[in-house]
C-alpha cells in the first residue's frame, strides 16, 4: 500500500511540474517568410478586380465561394485591390478613421482566402485624392496604413501588404521615393517581418523603374510591376481609354519579334532585381475582352510561362469581369484563358506569315 501511495504522489508531482513548466515556457514564435520565400509561395494568382476598388456605381458583388473555385483551378494566391478612401469607408478629415464595419468586411475576405489555403494581398487602390494632391493627402495615406497594419498585425505571413497601386499624376516618381519609404516605416512599426509589395511610379510599368532610386535594405520587400503591352492590343476597344476603338482588330501573333519586345522591356527589372536582391511580382497583366480570344490566349500563355521561367510570381487581371476567366452570370469558365494560365506549356514562337 505504501508503494502505491508513493507512486501516486510521484505521479501527481510529475504532472504538476510538467504543467508549471508548460505554462512558464513562451509560446513558439511565429515564423515569417523572407521576400524570396514568399515570392515562391505566391506563385500563380488572380486579381479580384472591379470589386473592392470600385466605386459604388460599378462595384461587382463579392462571393466568398469564388476563392474555392480559384483554389481548385490551381492558383495559390489572390490579390484584392481596395479603395479605402470612399466616403462610405473612411473619414476624409483627421483622424482619417477607417470605419470598423469596412475593416470587418475586409477581414472576412482575408479569412475566406486563408480558409481556402490561398495567400492574399491587400493594397491601397484608386487613391485618387492622393494622386491629385500628394502633400495634402499624405497624412491620410499614412494614417490609413497605420490602421490597416495595426488591425491585421496578428495575421500569418500568408497575408501580404501592397503599399499603393500605380502611383501617377502629381504623385511623381521623385515624391514616390519618399512616400513609399514613409509608408513602409509605418507598416514596420507593427509588422516588422511581413512581406510588403513595392510598386513603381508612372502607373507601375517597366518604363519607370529607373526612377526607383532608393530600394531599402529589407529582406521582406518584393518589387511589383504591371504589364499591359502592347497597350493597343491589350486595351483595344476599352471604353475608359480615349481613341481605343481605332485599335480594334489588333492581334498578338506570338512571333519571336513580339516575344523579344517583351523580353527587352523587362531587362531593367531583371537587372534591378539582381543588383538589389529583390524578387519580382507581376501584380497585373491581362488583355481586354474585345481582343480576339485566340490572340488573348497566345499573349497570356506566353507571358505567364515566361514570367515563371524568370522566377517571377504573378496575378492575372482579373477573375470575373471584362478581362476575366470566369463568367458569373453563366457560372462558366473561359476555358482557353484558364488553360493558358494554368495548364498550357510554352509553345515555339509562331512563324511570321508571308
Amino acid at each position: 500500500m505504501k508503494t502505491f501511495n508513493f507512486f501516486l504522489s510521484f505521479l501527481m508531482i510529475s504532472i504538476l511540474t510538467s504543467c508549471q513548466k508548460s505554462n512558464s515556457e513562451p509560446a513558439a514564435e511565429k515564423t515569417w517568410a523572407t521576400a524570396t520565400e514568399m515570392n515562391q509561395r505566391l506563385g500563380r494568382g488572380i486579381n479580384i478586380g472591379n470589386t473592392f476598388e470600385a466605386d459604388q456605381s460599378w462595384q461587382s458583388p463579392f462571393d466568398a465561394d469564388d476563392f474555392r473555385k480559384i483554389a481548385e483551378l490551381g492558383f495559390t494566391h489572390v490579390r484584392v485591390p481596395i479603395k479605402w478612401e470612399r466616403d462610405d469607408r473612411s473619414m476624409s478629415t483627421p483622424p482619417y478613421t477607417i470605419y470598423p464595419e469596412f475593416l470587418k468586411t475586409i477581414k472576412s475576405v482575408v479569412d475566406a482566402a486563408l480558409k481556402n489555403k490561398l495567400h492574399i494581398i491587400i493594397n491601397m487602390h484608386h487613391h485618387n485624392d492622393l494622386m491629385a494632391d500628394p502633400q495634402g493627402q499624405k497624412a491620410r495615406f499614412l494614417a490609413q496604413w497605420k490602421q490597416i497594419s495595426e488591425y491585421f498585425k496578428d495575421y500569418p505571413d500568408s497575408l501580404v501588404f501592397e503599399i499603393l497601386n500605380e502611383p501617377h499624376d502629381k504623385l511623381t516618381a521623385a515624391l514616390w521615393n519618399d512616400y513609399y519609404r514613409d509608408a513602409l516605416r509605418v507598416i514596420r512599426e507593427t509588422n516588422p517581418q511581413r512581406c510588403v509589395l513595392l510598386g513603381v511610379a508612372e502607373w507601375g510599368g517597366t518604363s519607370a523603374l529607373k526612377s526607383l532610386t532608393i530600394v531599402p535594405n529589407d529582406n521582406h520587400l518584393i518589387l511589383t510591376i504591371h504589364y499591359y503591352n502592347p497597350f493597343q492590343f491589350t486595351h483595344q476597344g476599352a471604353e475608359w481609354v480615349e481613341g481605343s476603338d481605332a485599335w480594334l482588330g489588333t492581334k498578338w501573333n506570338d512571333t519571336q519579334a513580339e516575344r523579344q519586345a517583351v523580353i527587352d522591356e523587362f531587362q531593367p527589372a531583371i537587372a534591378l532585381s539582381k543588383s538589389k536582391n529583390i524578387p519580382i511580382y507581376i501584380g497585373e497583366f491581362g488583355a481586354y475582352s474585345k481582343a480576339d480570344m485566340d490572340s488573348r490566349v497566345k499573349w497570356t500563355r506566353f507571358l505567364s510561362r515566361w514570367f515563371e521561367q524568370q522566377g517571377f510570381s504573378w496575378a492575372y487581371w482579373e477573375w470575373n469581369s471584362s478581362f476575366g476567366i470566369y463568367d458569373p452570370q453563366t457560372k462558366t469558365y473561359r476555358t482557353p484563358l484558364v488553360n493558358a494560365l494554368t495548364k498550357d506549356t510554352m509553345p515555339a514562337a509562331q512563324a511570321i506569315k508571308q
